[in-house]
């Protein structure tokens, strides 16, 4: 894991924290653990968390009220929310008020690691803001659209996923190894040409029916825009 995140978990259930931690750990995070809801909101001023897990049911200060001050405070941070209360109406209040995920207890951990991923990427990728504009390219995040000159080009999900990393990181050479990390969620090159082709695909949709080209390739280091 290229960086180094660090999570926010407020939990109550003791055990349940401790088994999340050492497993969070084990994959790379940092986690910090607050036991009730006034420990919460004190360590999210302290620290700059890259996503937040929390219980509904905590002491001092509910999940939901902290939902709704840490989304005031931060608009963009990932929140999933974690809790045994599996009503449709409190899964309704948690995304009113700015919940990005919820799990139901008892939840399989793989499943909670597979939905931390996805928000971790999303917010590396660009969500941090609503639409990137590079030249004559446009990309809406909200909408999951991308225009060049006004032309909307229509791109599957891993060629938006592969062109936001690209645009978010303008004239910077972005590696095999990190575009591999990042769109494909894996550690190491597994000797295919997959990253080739996809940018073949790209270049065909986004360069080829325009007199400027973007996507540009460093033999031997990677690929950027420009």
């Amino acid at each position: 894991m290229e960086k180094k995140y660090r999570i926010l978990l407020a939990e109550d259930e003791s055990k349940l924290a401790n088994i999340i931690q050492e497993e969070l750990t084990r994959g790379g995070y940092k986690l910090d653990i607050a036991s009730d809801g006034l420990k919460a909101s004190k360590l999210f001023i302290e620290h700059d968390y890259s996503l937040v897990l929390l219980d509904i049911n905590l002491p001092g200060k509910n999940g939901l009220v902290l939902c709704k001050e840490f989304r005031k405070a931060n608009k963009k941070i990932p929140i999933i929310m974690l809790t045994a209360i599996g009503e449709i109406h409190d899964k309704v209040a948690a995304f009113d008020i700015g919940a990005d995920d919820y799990l139901v207890k008892p939840f399989h951990f793989d499943e909670l690691f597979a939905r931390i991923k996805v928000l971790l990427k999303r917010a590396d990728l660009g969500d941090v803001a609503d639409k990137i504009v590079y030249q004559d390219l446009e990309i809406d995040f909200r909408n999951k659209a991308v225009s060049r000159q006004g032309i909307v080009i229509g791109l599957t999900a891993k060629e938006f996923t592969l062109l936001s990393l690209l645009a978010k990181n303008p004239e910077r050479v972005i590696s095999k190894q990190e575009i591999l990390e990042k769109v494909w969620d894996l550690s190491f090159d597994t000797g295919t040409n997959t990253i080739e082709v996809y940018i073949s695909f790209l270049r065909n949709k986004i360069d080829k029916p325009f007199s400027t080209k973007l996507i540009h390739t460093k033999p031997g280091f990677g690929y950027f825009i420009k």
